[in-house]
């Protein structure tokens, strides 16, 4: 899949939480990561209500993958027809077992995730979830997304705290998140960061802060202007 020393490096929180020795943060919500997903990424994109035939969701940090399986719950739960489609970009991917060991916080994402940890395992990048698509992209953003051919409806930007990794929150890689969404299509994200907020704007989405999720202040959600 990708060489040793391109693997996440993990310490484990409690024994049961990742944390990436690399940035020094979390891969999820010591809270509920489920239902900070749920609340963020998907309420914050107006999911399930805009699922349809061809939906295409894009994401920066797959981490645990968590994200992606509490969309394929939703996705099956809308019982929309069709297929949906989902593109992840991880520079530093998690080890099959690694990941396996952090969903057990998750029962209802562990039920999903047997087909996925079994393609992952495969070294398989290109997953196959049922009518579920997905694409790990594998490498720094900042490199593999300015080259990436599609477009999303909807982004969940979750890389790690911009304030650990201010890379992934740059000017420039917001510039290409813009470009590579679909006219009015969304983003929404945990951080309420000035600068990030900034970045989003000038790149063209019109920024709102909204209430975070649990004891979180705030997050921010868009959608890119077509005006």
């Amino acid at each position: 899949m990708t060489d040793e020393n391109q693997r996440a490096e993990l310490t484990w929180r409690d024994g049961t939480t990742p944390v990436s020795a690399r940035f020094d943060d979390p891969y999820f919500s010591l809270g509920n990561g489920l239902e900070e997903t749920r609340h963020t990424f998907l309420a914050g994109n107006g999911l399930p209500e805009r699922f349809r035939d061809g939906f295409h969701i894009a994401e920066l940090g797959f981490g645990t993958g968590l994200n992606m399986l509490a969309t394929l719950i939703a996705w099956k739960a809308a019982g929309t027809p069709g297929r949906l489609r989902y593109t992840s970009f991880e520079a530093f991917p998690m080890a099959a077992p690694d990941i396996a060991r952090a969903l057990r916080a998750f029962p209802e994402a562990e039920a999903q995730a047997v087909p996925f940890l079994a393609q992952w395992e495969e070294g398989r990048t290109r997953l196959s979830l049922g009518t579920m698509e997905v694409e790990v992209v594998l490498g720094d953003a900042r490199e593999t997304l300015p080259g990436w051919g599609g477009r999303a409806d909807a982004w969940f930007l979750d890389g790690f705290a911009p304030a650990k990794n201010p890379e992934l929150w740059s000017p420039e890689v917001l510039d290409e998140v813009a470009r590579h969404t679909t006219p009015g299509g969304s983003f929404a994200t945990y951080t309420a960061a000035g600068f990030v907020r900034r970045g989003l704007q000038a790149a063209g989405f019109r920024v709102e802060r909204l209430k975070g999720h649990g004891a979180k202040r705030h997050m921010s959600v868009g959608r890119l202007d077509i005006t």
